[in-house]
């Protein structure tokens, strides 16, 4: 009997596979989609999420991030990161980094859909393959979540990610975050010819629709290429109302998800990855629902700061602006995003 069988094969699984061979865990990998997988999201790796990443011996090709800045037509303001660059990087290419690096640890990857499974007091078994435990890294919409009962259904407005990738030079070293009334968009520079350009809003609509409400931007990616195709995620808001259910742990965007606006989920990722390994080592997954809280509560508490904050239209014109002049608060808050998850009580990084 395995150890640990992990569902899903994006970054949360594969770094919960990394962690549990570290840990001289057997663990396998089940994902049902074969080779590199895209997905929408922002692309911007955190300095937190670069060094967690580092740790594990992932170190992806990308474009140096040197902190943030907030738009809002001819306002501007920026701070840097004080730990280091973060780096834009190609969902694709952290996917390749991530399944190299399993590949190298031996742990095998599993071409297989799960669609539920079993558990008693001895163990689990999915797809008719026994484990002492599962970790649950099935995503945003987490077939596993929903059928475990751990599903909440979010009660407030509702938020869509969509995104676009330009072959164009970057203009920036930050991401730089444009601020529109009912939308923000995200531009993240991930080669040295290459820009991805994020949308979030609660507003239906095409990508192009959404982007109209940015003209700085319109003005600055006009005439350059479109690069492969448009991606989009949502709803964001999903709760779970636990993180385990006997022998399963939910790790990543399955263990519910706030927002995308702090740009903080792979580092949340790994940190809870190294943290539910830990726990399947120990026997212990209440251990984990323990960690995950106290993980992610800087997250969770300024995420919904910030959404509550601009979901007001008052306060959200008043954000730049506010920035500009009190740019040690904006300061402290980007340093505040920069720093690693971690994911023991002593303060050591996650691994």
């Amino acid at each position: 009997m395995k150890d640990l069988l992990v569902v899903g094969g994006g970054p949360a699984g594969l770094a919960t596979a990394l962690h549990a061979a570290r840990a001289g865990l057997d663990v396998t990998v089940l994902e049902q989609r074969a080779g590199t997988v895209d997905k929408a999201c922002g692309e911007g790796l955190m300095p937190g999420a670069v060094a967690a990443l580092a740790d594990l011996g992932v170190d992806p090709a990308g474009h140096d991030l040197l902190g943030i800045r907030y738009v809002a037509g001819a306002r501007r303001v920026a701070a840097d990161f004080r730990s280091g660059p973060g780096r834009g990087v190609r969902r694709t290419t952290l996917h390749a980094a991530l399944r190299d690096a399993v590949e190298a640890a031996g742990v095998p990857v599993e071409q297989v859909g799960v669609h539920g499974l079993e558990q008693d007091d001895d163990g689990v078994t999915v797809e008719g393959r026994r484990a002492r435990y599962v970790v649950a890294a099935d995503g945003l919409h987490s077939p596993l979540r929903r059928s475990l009962g751990l599903d909440r259904p979010a009660r407030r407005r509702l938020r869509r990610g969509l995104r676009r990738h330009y072959a164009v030079r970057p203009w920036t070293d930050h991401v730089e975050v444009h601020w529109a009334r009912e939308a923000e968009a995200y531009v993240t520079p991930v080669a040295d010819d290459l820009v991805g350009v994020a949308v979030l809003t609660t507003r239906t609509g095409t990508y192009d629709d959404h982007l109209a409400a940015f003209p700085e931007l319109l003005e600055r990616l006009a005439g350059a290429a479109r690069v492969g195709t448009d991606r989009g995620a949502g709803p964001l808001r999903q709760d779970a109302s636990a993180r385990t259910a006997g022998r399963v742990l939910l790790v990543g965007d399955a263990g519910g998800y706030v927002d995308a606006l702090t740009g903080e989920g792979v580092a949340l990722a790994v940190a809870q990855a190294g943290a539910a390994a830990r726990a399947v080592a120990a026997g212990d997954p209440a251990a984990y629902e323990r960690d995950w809280r106290r993980l992610t509560r800087r997250y969770r508490w300024m995420t919904h700061a910030l959404l509550g904050a601009t979901s007001l239209r008052p306060t959200r014109s008043a954000l730049v602006p506010t920035a500009e002049r009190v740019p040690w608060l904006f300061g402290a808050t980007v340093d505040a995003l920069a720093r690693p998850a971690h994911s023991s009580p002593t303060g050591q990084s996650a691994g």
